[in-house]
């Protein structure tokens, strides 16, 4: 059953995708100063470009996490969304936040700190703007008919990601002290609480799409969860690895980021397992596609390349080079953007009544934009072995360096052209879908 309410979800996924073509273009922005035609460095220097890069991926994410939840936890619970006027305000808000952000880097108004980039007064709008989200979920739940472990799952991990955003909040004299806190947000966000609310929208998709047994889904899907999240907590270790912090992190971080990619690969195997295990011959395949997808990505990128370069050994090596970009592209990709793409394929035809999902445009967009990123990650893996020899190994100069890596720029802006033309048709399918249709979901 639908409700009526649900419906502002889909302005949260059109603002989440606004902000995903955004983020495209200051990509491209940077790759091309990375190839040497700096041309808008005047305009836009790189470290606003990658500010803004960096900085709207988290948003654009957290809006489609966003409107994930306003659509699952309704269902969930059995009942209308508990306030539409509060979620259109925490919609309006949020926008806002993100706007005056972006412009605010191009005139140099930010924190300085990295991936926390966004200026202080901001910062307490976020939070009145995440309250208000989980007070409406909150009440949601608590006055619905039903309490499913997936809502409450989804409801705990954006709790938990609210609160891990206050860490960001304090700064420190001393770098050492501001750069351990400071992963308390960026890594418990993204290998931590964010992993929580990928298991419940996962567990919320299989359930729908291939009609295994709730129970089944959620005991095991959380299990793989639960252990990927301790393994991800203690290995925020292996940002500590030089920063100052007590040496015992190089065992702590080395250990627990080796089992990382166990979890993942246990996730990858379980969802694959559950498709072919489910009776429901479900007609919307290609979201069936994009959350296997999903989880065989994210082993791809969070684990297994995750693993490549955070062992001590390598990290040594590879810390603060393009090495890390190859890991964390193919990472957020796999692990989250997909995961949103998963849901938005899956809720669109279920609030428009359109069948869009058949056909060549939506089917493209999937393996263009796979590829792309797949040949992305190559040429960061390129350019990073390469800046780490020459760099680390060779004690080449920095710039030298830089400017010696202009020619596998080009590759990667090839590999980002192929991915963007997939997401530009992904959208292109998102619109066509037009606005939710109020009879369908009272249907």
């Amino acid at each position: 059953m639908q409700y009526k309410s649900q419906k502002i979800a889909w302005y949260f996924f059109a603002a989440c995708m606004g902000l995903f073509g955004l983020q495209l273009i200051y990509g491209f922005i940077l790759g091309f100063d990375r190839m040497g035609y700096d041309v808008l460095h005047d305009w836009i220097p790189f470290n606003t470009a990658r500010a803004t890069h960096t900085n709207l991926l988290v948003v654009w994410m957290l809006t489609g996490f966003m409107g994930a939840a306003y659509y699952i936890i309704p269902q969930e619970s059995g009942r209308e969304l508990w306030s539409t006027r509060l979620a259109w305000i925490q919609y309006y808000s949020l926008l806002l936040v993100g706007v005056v952000a972006v412009v605010g880097y191009h005139f140099n108004i930010w924190e300085g700190r990295k991936f926390l980039e966004i200026p202080r007064p901001l910062d307490y709008l976020v939070v009145v703007n995440v309250l208000a989200f989980l007070l409406n979920l909150f009440m949601t739940i608590w006055k619905g008919k039903n309490k499913s472990t997936t809502a409450m799952v989804l409801f705990f991990g954006l709790l938990m990601a609210a609160l891990l955003y206050l860490p960001g909040m304090y700064t420190f004299d001393n770098i050492v002290h501001d750069s351990y806190f400071r992963w308390w947000v960026v890594h418990l966000w993204v290998e931590g609480v964010w992993e929580l609310i990928m298991g419940a929208i996962l567990s919320f998709l299989l359930i729908k799409l291939t009609g295994v047994d709730r129970e089944i889904i959620e005991k095991w899907l959380y299990i793989i969860v639960g252990f990927t999240f301790l393994s991800g907590i203690l290995g925020t270790g292996h940002h500590y690895y030089y920063t100052g912090a007590p040496g015992y992190w190089l065992m702590v971080g080395g250990i627990f980021s080796a089992l990382e990619p166990l979890a993942f690969l246990g996730m990858a195997l379980y969802a694959i397992a559950m498709a072919r295990r489910g009776g429901r011959n479900h007609p919307n395949k290609l979201a069936l596609m994009w959350t296997i997808g999903c989880a065989v990505m994210s082993f791809v990128g969070a684990g297994f390349l995750g693993f490549a370069h955070t062992l001590p050994q390598v990290n040594i090596w590879t810390h603060g080079t393009l090495v890390t970009a190859m890991h964390g592209h193919m990472a957020f990709w796999g692990a989250y953007a997909m995961l949103i793409l998963a849901m938005i394929t899956y809720v669109l035809p279920e609030m428009t009544g359109r069948k869009l999902f058949k056909g060549w445009v939506p089917e493209w967009a999937f393996w263009l934009s796979n590829i792309g990123m797949i040949a992305m990650t190559g040429a960061f893996a390129v350019m990073g072995v390469a800046q780490v020899y020459m760099e680390r190994k060779s004690g080449m100069d920095f710039l030298e360096v830089q400017e010696s890596l202009e020619v596998h720029a080009f590759g990667l802006v090839l590999a980002a052209s192929l991915f963007t033309l997939g997401i530009v048709l992904f959208i292109r399918n998102f619109c066509a879908y037009g606005r939710p249709n109020d009879e369908v979901l009272e249907a």
